[in-house]
């Protein structure tokens, strides 16, 4: 499932493992994950373009992309099926 890809790859970007387990679609990010600094959201894009094998452009990217697990799954689903 590819939220559990997602979550998979954050825990381990963000190096938050044990937490992300608990997470679902409706789970807070940005402002929510004291972890979640702008250099960590650099850190995960570059994870997800790697695992997923996307390419992110610099301005495909917004608060809105990181405010929840969900925003952020659905983000990476439109990547795929473009």
């Amino acid at each position: 499932m590819l939220l559990d890809d997602v979550k998979t790859v954050l825990g381990n970007a963000l190096q938050i493992s044990a937490r992300v387990r608990e997470m679902d679609a409706q789970t807070p990010l940005l402002g929510a994950v004291p972890e979640l600094d702008s250099i960590a959201v650099l850190n995960l894009i570059s994870a997800l373009e790697e695992h997923f094998g996307i390419t992110v452009a610099d301005d495909e990217i917004g608060a809105s992309t990181f405010e929840t697990v969900g925003s952020l799954t659905s983000f990476i689903e439109n990547k795929l099926a473009a």
